[in-house]
């Protein structure tokens, strides 16, 4: 697949969470190659093109890249997690100190977000004491 990312970003093996279209773009010539990816969704880039465009919002402009969707790690409850079974994602931990807390509330997930579990990864230790399991969504 191939979009477009800021020069300063444009590193193979970076990756990214694609947080959906801006209205700044909207009169864009080049639109819909930036806006071609899924909200929330994670991607990791796997070429660099020597093309660059001037853009907008990136300093320096942007870079044609090529990347793939990679696995979002997040947690569900334990009841949830089944390989293959999509589930609703509703990010609700308050305790930003918890070394989970990242993966109760992954960044570009919104709350009901329907997504697909790939793995189920093992046990999270949640000081609030909910019964939880780190999985690899899609």
């Amino acid at each position: 697949m191939v979009t477009l990312v800021g020069e300063k970003l444009a590193k193979k093996d970076n990756d990214f969470i694609y947080m959906g279209s801006l209205s700044e773009c909207r009169d864009c010539k080049l639109k819909n190659v930036c806006f071609n990816l899924e909200d929330g969704c994670r991607y990791k880039i796997t070429s660099i093109r020597d093309v660059r465009h001037d853009c907008k919002i990136h300093e320096g402009g942007v870079r044609i890249v090529e990347v793939e969707k990679t696995l979002l790690p997040a947690a569900v409850e334990s009841k949830n997690a089944v390989e293959g079974e999509t589930v609703s994602i509703n990010p609700d931990c308050k305790n930003i100190g918890c070394d989970s807390y990242f993966l109760c509330c992954p960044v570009g997930v919104k709350s009901g977000m329907k997504l697909k579990i790939s793995k189920i990864k093992g046990d999270i230790s949640c000081p609030e004491n909910k019964n939880l399991k780190e999985v690899l969504l899609e």
